[in-house]
């Protein structure tokens, strides 16, 4: 069972939600933050047997010996990062998706792909929770690649919650698409409404069942349950206003410490998202 928690917007609580979720799981929980450019998970978890690892994505290197110049590498690469203005061609390893088309037209064999770093992974375990996480290199543009390694480590065998970007772009959807079910968190204003309705409308588009966690919930402040309600959108908890969870959670604590009465809440979650999706448990 694959659980994403999205949210259409960042500092939501969407991180939040994502180490309580995975520590009242009925079993053994894998927990992935795939929020590659901000992780923060690990802030909120004492890991053990930490390991690192590096992730690279194969780029061309043109051999300028070989080269004829004939521009069939530039022609070929729809997102430029090959470009021809003589002799040699030039490459911008940051704009390549590592194709290899370029290598495949090259009548004289003059390409060949090498490891370009990108970023690592860093996964640990904190009790029953085995945890990892990806780290983009600062100035590389592309989440991606490092967020598809980081989903890798799924081994099909627990139960996992995965950590999304934040927003609808191609970071987030790489992270949700293969998931069982989507919790999108939001709050109750109507900057939080807006990028709701944006995420709904994602998600809808990839056929994966969600629902909607309300953070930071205020009496009063009934948009986001409007919307849900009218949209036939079920509404999985609230989680309260609260100085006390706010404090708590801002130095390493989580919510479970913060809110105790919402353990039970989270884990009758888990066991609506398996009657929700099939699952057995």
């Amino acid at each position: 069972m694959k659980v994403a928690v999205a949210s259409g917007k960042g500092g939501t609580g969407k991180t939040t939600v994502s180490i309580a979720l995975a520590m009242t799981s009925p079993g053994m929980v894998q927990l992935l933050d795939c929020d590659v450019e901000e992780p923060n998970g690990h802030l909120f978890l004492e890991l053990e047997n930490v390991i690192e690892e590096r992730v690279s994505v194969d780029v061309p290197l043109i051999n300028t010996d070989t080269c004829i110049s004939c521009g069939k590498c530039a022609q070929i690469c729809q997102f430029n990062a090959i470009v021809f203005f003589g002799s040699p061609p030039m490459v911008f390893n940051e704009l390549c998706h590592s194709c290899g088309g370029c290598m495949r037209v090259c009548p004289v064999s003059a390409i060949t792909e090498v490891p370009n770093f990108i970023g690592k992974i860093v996964s640990g375990r904190s009790g029953r929770i085995d945890f990892s996480q990806g780290i983009l290199d600062i100035g590389f543009p592309m989440a991606t690649p490092v967020i598809r390694k980081v989903l890798k480590k799924a081994d099909g065998n627990n139960d996992v919650v995965i950590d999304s970007p934040p927003g609808t772009s191609c970071s987030m959807i790489a992270a949700v698409k293969e998931s069982d079910f989507v919790i999108l968190v939001t709050e109750p204003t109507p900057f939080g409404l807006n990028d709701l309705k944006i995420a709904v409308e994602t998600i809808k588009k990839l056929s994966i069942p969600v629902g909607v966690i309300i953070n930071r919930s205020m009496a009063g402040d009934d948009l986001v349950e409007k919307y849900c309600e009218d949209n036939n959108l079920k509404i999985l908890m609230k989680i309260p206003y609260s100085h006390k969870i706010a404090k708590i959670c801002s130095t390493g604590g989580n919510l479970i410490t913060g809110a105790p009465d919402l353990k039970k809440k989270l884990e009758d979650l888990w066991k609506f998202i398996f009657w929700t999706t099939g699952g057995e448990k």
